[in-house]
């Protein structure tokens, strides 16, 4: 009985938790109970969504070799129109590596809203969250997307008949923004089905990058700060809580030059009142005076917080970013 009564109590101790999105428990259980609340991609209700916003998506597994990957692909329907092939998106949400997935209500509506506007192809990959699947679980799984993706004929007829896949973009917020990056990066040095798939650009969205020097912006919510802290350690507990290294910080002394950014263009999307804005801005400068050859812009959202796109859809912050990221992504 004792011993029965010790395991409830193990089971309920927390030890890390941001309500409601997510709790750890000293056991090992993990709860996240909005990542439950889904939309299917056969839903009923969504019925109207999808043909007044001219888009069709389905859900695919991609691997389950190394980890379930999945994703859901987007279709915009005026493609059966036009002769002419549509860039290829691939889209990574945000979470701290520790939660969210493609098929959540805010990610879903934003990357049908892009495919919209932009006229893309795109994939929102599932890929594995920490704790139970800590970095670098997350970036393994981009690349297995991005390469089952470009593959052409052999992944998926969407992708088979109308993307182009010289026109390859990444994308992502917070934490999808930083895996966006690690994938430009390793995508310089493996080869992408050569002489068939060309990295256009990438579009980081409030990159979750963090430091161990100090920067203004991380004094506007000091508790927010501590608490994205905390959660690198959660991601990536082999860091032992290591804000500088590469993976979390890709300006940090030892870490790869961004001159080996296997990106073309690169769009940075900074908010004013993100603690992470400096960083952003950090790795814009870094782009623009070392030595990396590609095309940069940046976009600042004044006025506004880290990942406010998400739960914002008609303000007029939203649409112009959105704006600045569609222009990015028609060439």
């Amino acid at each position: 009985m004792a011993s029965s009564l010790s395991g409830r109590v193990e089971d309920d101790e927390i030890v890390y938790q941001v309500s409601p999105l997510l709790t750890i428990y000293k056991s090992g259980r993990v709860d996240r109970p909005l990542d439950a609340v889904i939309v299917p991609a056969d839903a009923a209700d969504l019925a109207d969504l999808a043909d007044t916003a001219g888009v069709s998506f389905k859900d695919l597994v991609i691997s389950s070799d190394t980890g379930h990957v999945s994703a859901r692909l987007y279709l915009p329907k005026r493609v059966a129109t036009q002769a002419r092939k549509v860039p290829l998106l691939f889209y990574f949400h945000g979470g701290g590596f520790c939660i969210g997935n493609p098929f959540m209500r805010c990610f879903h509506d934003y990357v049908v809203s892009l495919v919209e506007q932009a006229n893309v192809v795109a994939v929102s990959v599932d890929y594995r969250l920490a704790p139970e699947h800590p970095i670098p679980a997350a970036y393994e799984d981009a690349w297995t997307a991005l390469r089952w993706a470009t593959a052409g004929a052999t992944a998926d007829l969407w992708l088979a008949d109308h993307a182009d896949f010289d026109r390859v973009f990444l994308a992502g917020e917070s934490a999808g923004a930083n895996i966006a990056h690690h994938t430009a990066m390793r995508a310089a040095k493996e080869a992408l089905h050569p002489g068939s798939v060309g990295l256009r650009g990438i579009v980081l969205v409030h990159p979750y990058l963090l430091g161990s020097n100090p920067l203004p912006s991380e004094e506007i919510n000091p508790g927010m700060t501590a608490g994205l802290k905390r959660m690198w350690e959660i991601a990536y507990p082999a860091g032992a809580g290591d804000v500088d290294h590469p993976w979390i910080n890709p300006l940090a002394e030892g870490a790869p030059s961004l001159t080996g950014l296997g990106s073309r263009r690169v769009l940075v999307c900074l908010a004013e009142e993100d603690v992470m804005r400096d960083r952003g801005r950090e790795y814009f400068q870094r782009l623009r005076e070392g030595g990396w050859e590609g095309e940069s812009e940046l976009y600042e959202s004044p006025a506004k917080g880290h990942a406010f796109h998400l739960l914002e859809a008609d303000s007029q912050q939203r649409l112009a970013l959105d704006q600045a990221i569609c222009n990015f992504l028609i060439i």
